[in-house]
């Protein structure tokens, strides 16, 4: 029977961390706020790591009036940095550690990546308006009643229009953190994003 038991063991293995010292080492947190933020995430996924599914159903909580689910996905790949479909603890303190105390150039790399859906180098127009669009439904019409149908592609002509610098359709890196901190309203639009988070 102890080996039935440790086969069982075996397939509900529990991801542990690595030592929050080299956590500690890696981010912008203390001990003391990785180990609160370790209980927390221990809370909402016993077994240490989340899938998309239950990344959505948390996040469907923060917003009732909206439909979260397109973001979160997105959101979700951004976080998932190896690409295999789950979160662990460590990649979560990692983007939380650069989006609430990182450089502004660190969450702009952090930005872009999200932006960049298909994971090429370059943000397209489609991947931002399928971002916007994502975040519009995720507010849902109690935060913008008064916003016609196609704002969101409005929003997104404006802002490609300033960020594609030399015209070919596409937006590196460069010209992303290039124009976001040379415009104001880019450099605020981004922060919405980031309390979204």
């Amino acid at each position: 029977s102890d080996k039935i038991e440790d086969e069982l063991e075996m397939t509900t293995v529990c991801h542990r961390p690595e030592g929050l010292e080299q956590l500690e080492a890696q981010t912008n947190f203390t001990k003391r706020e990785l180990q609160v933020l370790y209980r927390g995430f221990k809370n909402e996924c016993p077994s240490g790591i989340v899938n998309e599914e239950t990344f959505k159903q948390i996040y469907a909580q923060f917003f009732p009036h909206g439909d979260a689910s397109m973001y979160a996905h997105y959101l979700f790949n951004a976080f998932d940095t190896a690409q295999n479909g789950s979160v662990k603890f460590e990649d979560f303190v990692m983007a939380l550690s650069i989006l609430l105390r990182g450089t502004v150039h660190e969450k702009l790399r952090w930005t872009f990546n999200l932006y960049d859906i298909n994971k090429d180098g370059y943000i397209n127009k489609e991947e931002m308006m399928d971002i916007v669009k994502a975040i519009y439904d995720m507010m849902g019409k109690y935060t913008y009643p008064v916003l016609k149908e196609d704002a969101p592609r409005q929003h997104v002509e404006v802002f490609f229009q300033k960020m594609d610098k030399n015209k070919d359709g596409v937006v590196t890196l460069d010209e992303f953190i290039e124009s976001c901190q040379e415009d104001d309203n880019i450099m605020r639009s981004l922060q919405l994003f980031e309390n979204v988070m």
